[in-house]
């Protein structure tokens, strides 16, 4: 647990949230409304105890009227190419959760540090154990996701879609969706999230 929370101490996301709340004089209550998020929940993101889905950071990132990536950038980083070593994402490994309860995938940043990025790129691992937590979320933009291996449900709207390794899709992300496993390997893809600020 220890090794836990100084991870999530290092990637700062409550940090930020807090900082950027000050500057535009809101309390935690004005950002529970704006959310619809509780006060509590925030308190723990900003407090750095939970590690927000990204649904839940978008939420955040559009009540604060700044793009998803403000939340994975680095201030002093101004490098025009940003290159992520095979190994080196390994870092950004983390359970995003609500409150608490864990969400069924991780996700590591594949740009972390990138300043002024249009898009967030992650890497993303189904847990088949945990399906029953896929929680459908809804959040303005697009989203791409391209099976690197495994199984993978979509449901997207009223639609569910069975993914394979090698498949690919493109959707509104404003529409309800969720992913989760199927059967009992990992799977793995990567999703690329664009939203206009």
């Amino acid at each position: 647990m220890d090794t836990f929370r100084a991870e999530v101490k290092e990637l700062r996301i409550g940090l930020t949230i807090r900082d950027l709340r000050q500057l535009r004089r809101m309390t935690l209550q004005d950002l529970s409304i704006a959310t619809e998020l509780s006060k509590p929940l925030l308190s723990q993101i900003e407090n750095d105890q939970v590690i927000p889905p990204l649904a839940t950071l978008l939420r955040i990132a559009k009540a604060l009227n700044v793009p998803l990536q403000k939340f994975f950038e680095e201030e002093d980083n101004t490098q025009k190419c940003l290159i992520v070593r095979a190994g080196e994402a390994d870092r950004m490994n983390r359970r995003p959760s609500h409150g608490g309860k864990p969400q069924p995938y991780f996700y590591h940043s594949l740009a972390y540090g990138k300043l002024h990025k249009h898009m967030e790129p992650f890497l993303v691992e189904f847990d088949p154990g945990r399906t029953e937590q896929s929680q459908p979320v809804r959040h303005p933009g697009e989203e791409f996701f391209y099976i690197l291996e495994g199984q993978v449900e979509l449901q997207h709207g009223g639609d569910t879609y069975v993914l394979e390794a090698g498949d690919s899709v493109y959707w509104d992300s404003s529409e309800p969706h969720s992913l989760k496993a199927l059967g009992n390997e990992i799977a793995r893809g990567i999703a690329v999230l664009y939203t206009k600020n």
